[in-house]
């Protein structure tokens, strides 16, 4: 290789437990690459299935004009849909991120002979999808909700 690439993958004498601790980096590093792509994979599904219109499915004689209720409720639900594709968005790139950034830092601690837990990386993650669930668990509860009392009305 030319002097010039500085990118070469360095080669290390595999004693004790070298290689088994580098490749333990690495599925770590691939696992937090595949929760990212599963949360920006989930966005780009909701995303999609909210642009739907499921009212042309049903034959014209059975469709009723919508109310100006009823178009405030499906610009809500559009907002409420943008709100969560965002957040999965940015909890998917966020994984990625922090993934690799995770990834060389275990490297180079793993060089030196120390090792450093990745306390702050699982808490954060563990606390947004925690928020998140009980974000949209609360947007549900809201529109059961607001079912009930327009049943009632």
């Amino acid at each position: 290789m030319a002097p010039w690439f500085r990118f070469t993958t360095p080669i290390y004498k595999n004693t004790g437990s070298v290689a088994r601790d580098h490749l333990a980096s690495e599925r770590t590093f691939l696992a937090w690459i595949r929760t990212g792509l599963g949360f920006v994979a989930l966005g780009i599904a909701i995303e999609r299935f909210s642009q739907l219109d499921l009212t042309e499915l049903v034959p014209e004689q059975s469709r009723r004009p919508r109310t100006a209720e009823q178009k405030l409720e499906k610009e809500l639900d559009k907002e409420h849909s943008q709100v969560l594709v965002g957040t999965l968005m940015a909890l998917g790139s966020g994984s990625i991120l922090y993934g690799t950034a995770r990834y060389f830092s275990g490297i180079k601690h793993l060089e030196s002979g120390h090792f450093k837990p990745a306390y702050h990386g699982a808490a954060v993650l563990a606390a947004s999808v925690a928020g998140l669930a009980g974000g949209v668990y609360g947007t549900a509860l809201r529109r059961r909700r607001a079912e009930r009392v327009e049943m009632q009305d």
